[in-house]
C-alpha cells in the first residue's frame, strides 16, 4: 500500500539516488529522484504532502541555491538536507532559512525515515492550515461592508453599545450583524471569531481609534 507522502530525491550521486529511491519506494513512498537541482527545478510539479531530499554539494547548484530560489517562488515543501561534507555555516544557513533537518551521509536508515515521516506529517498540517485560510477568505468574501466594520470591532474587542456608537447606529442594529456575521464566519463565540481572525491573518477592516 502506498504511504500519503511523496518524495522527492536530488542526488548527484547515481548509486546513492538509485539504492534510496528503491528502499523508500518499497517502503510505500512515491519517489522522483533527480540528479541535479536544476533539473528537479525545471521538471517537478508541486504536490503535497511531500518532503525534498536534498543534497547539499552539487555542481550545478547548491542545497542552499535550490532552497533560496524555491523560497522566492513561494514553494514551500519541507526540506530534508543530505551531505557527505557540509561546512557548519551551510547547516546553519540551511537551518535557518526553514529547513526541517540535516542528515549527514552515511546516515542511519532509522533517522532518515524519522526525518522523512516528520516532514510529510509537517506538510500535511500545513496543507491543512492553508485550506483552512482559504475557506475562512470565503467565509469574509460573503459578509457585506458593514459586516466587515462590525467584524472587524469584534475581534478588537468592543461590546455591541460601543459598536454602535463607533458606527452611528443603534445596539439592536449591530446585535443583528453581528448574527450575520457569527453565522456566515461560523463561529459559536467571539472568542472563536478572534483565533479564526488571528490564524488566518484576516484583516476584517481598517480599524481606527
Amino acid at each position: 500500500m502506498t504511504k500519503v507522502g511523496h518524495i522527492y530525491l536530488i542526488d548527484d550521486d547515481e548509486s546513492m539516488r538509485i539504492s534510496l529511491s528503491r528502499m523508500l519506494r518499497e517502503l510505500g513512498y512515491l519517489v522522483e529522484d533527480y540528479s541535479s537541482a536544476s533539473t528537479f527545478f525545471e521538471e517537478s510539479v508541486p504536490v503535497a504532502p511531500a518532503v525534498i531530499l536534498l543534497d547539499m554539494q552539487m555542481p550545478d547548484m547548491t542545497g542552499l541555491d535550490l532552497q533560496e530560489k524555491l523560497q522566492m517562488f513561494g514553494r514551500k515543501t519541507p526540506i530534508i538536507f543530505i551531505s557527505g561534507q557540509s561546512h557548519p555555516h551551510q547547516i546553519v544557513q540551511g537551518l535557518k532559512k526553514g529547513a526541517l533537518d540535516f542528515l549527514f551521509k552515511p546516515f542511519n536508515l532509522k533517522d532518515l525515515l524519522k526525518a522523512v515521516a516528520d516532514a510529510i506529517d509537517f506538510d500535511s498540517r500545513q496543507l491543512k492550515r492553508v485550506s483552512l485560510d482559504v475557506e475562512t477568505n470565503k467565509e469574509y468574501e460573503s459578509l457585506t461592508p458593514r459586516e466587515r466594520e462590525v467584524c472587524g470591532w469584534l475581534v478588537k474587542g468592543l461590546l455591541n453599545k460601543d459598536i454602535a456608537v463607533k458606527l452611528g447606529t443603534t445596539d439592536a442594529t449591530i446585535k443583528v450583524h453581528k448574527a450575520r456575521v457569527m453565522d456566515k464566519m461560523h463561529v459559536d463565540s467571539v472568542q472563536s471569531l478572534v483565533k479564526k481572525y488571528l490564524e488566518s491573518n484576516l484583516e476584517c477592516h481598517p480599524l481606527t481609534n
